[in-house]
């Protein structure tokens, strides 16, 4: 029995033969129609819902094992491969926590973060990061990075780009994403509407609203489903405030600076324009 096997009994609360031979009709090419119309002696009388929530789940998990071994190849390649992130790897449960550990060996497009570094502001960014004392103003400090021919023109755009370095980095962080995605998972709410009113294989979803922290992974992959179908408006209802304070107090080590200010603008920016989208 493989781990994915496994998995799906537990998950779906279902006999191993139900979900064995589920799997061996799906891996021979049977649709999910078929498998509930005629193949009801095989799975025990699972209905077409079911099926196809299992369905997504096991590609989902398949796909997952294989993007695993994807990043840790192309982490491998790039010579960053270390021993904790093959655990991290292991250990990664969503596709987004996988992408989470691959983000910062990511090979990036260019991004307000790698313009502002061309023009040499990445140095600025290290010292607002550091939130020491500054030999003279904030001013002083980022006038020195102006420089008109690589379009730094002003103080305002030494810091913004600076800004735009940390921003990056909070986002490339994955400590800091756990942060978010553990916030989303303590409170955040999946609501999902009927888009159509048509009945569907959704329908139980029409007007549907559950904590992040107890719907199952397979009723996730369901509902989006739904929305990629057109059958489902989804909306998560998150407490953005409270997570952006705890952004702030995990970057931000010594308020009272004089460049503590910029880091939290820079955490927000993080949150809003490159975590939470």
């Amino acid at each position: 029995m493989t781990d994915i096997i496994s998995r799906l009994i537990k998950e779906f609360k279902l006999k191993p033969f139900q979900v064995e031979n589920t799997v061996k009709l799906i891996d021979e090419g049977s649709t999910i129609p078929f498998i509930a119309r005629y193949r009801k002696e095989m799975t025990g009388e699972l209905n077409d819902q079911v099926l196809r929530e299992l369905y997504d789940r096991l590609i989902y998990l398949r796909n997952l094992e294989s993007r695993k071994e994807d990043v840790k190849r192309l982490i491998d390649e790039a010579g960053k491969l270390t021993d904790d992130i093959v655990v991290g790897l292991k250990r990664a449960e969503t596709l987004q926590e996988v992408e989470d550990i691959y983000l910062p060996y990511k090979p990036k497009r260019r991004t307000r973060a790698t313009i502002a570094r061309e023009k040499g502001l990445e140095p600025l960014a290290g010292i607002l990061i550091l939130q020491g004392k500054l030999k003279g103003t904030i001013e002083d400090t980022a006038g020195s990075f102006i420089n008109t021919e690589k379009g730094v023109e002003s103080v305002e755009d030494a810091l913004n780009g600076a800004m735009d370095i940390i921003a990056e980095e909070v986002s490339d962080n994955a400590e800091h994403r756990k942060t978010v995605r553990e916030m989303f998972l303590r409170n955040g709410v999946i609501i999902t509407k009927t888009k159509k009113e048509e009945d569907s294989v959704y329908r139980m979803y029409y007007d549907f609203k559950e904590s992040v922290d107890t719907i199952a992974g397979h009723r996730i992959l369901a509902i989006n489903r739904g929305e990629k179908e057109g059958y489902l408006q989804v909306k998560i209802d998150v407490p953005d405030e409270e997570i952006i304070t705890r952004l702030k107090r995990e970057v931000v080590k010594n308020p009272p600076s004089e460049t503590s200010k910029y880091v939290e603008s820079a955490v927000e920016d993080a949150y809003k324009r490159l975590i939470f989208p």
